[in-house]
């Protein structure tokens, strides 16, 4: 079985998100893909680290933006 990087995963991750969300800046993306794994830094299992980290990005790119 091949093992993929959580450094591939998340690169992959940056793509998809680019992709879904084509009217957010690529900094935009990166830093809520940031801040997610941020979030998950510390945990001692990382298999789940860059599932864990798409959610939280992708539910904070969900979110509408107050006061524009």
């Amino acid at each position: 079985m091949v093992r993929i990087s959580e450094d591939i995963m998340i690169a992959e991750l940056l793509i998809r998100l680019g992709v879904a969300y084509p009217d957010t800046s690529d900094e935009d993306i990166t830093g809520c893909v940031r801040r997610a794994q941020e979030r998950f830094q510390s945990s001692p299992i990382r298999e789940f680290v860059p599932l864990l980290v798409e959610r939280r990005a992708r539910a904070e790119l969900a979110r509408p933006i107050v006061g524009v």
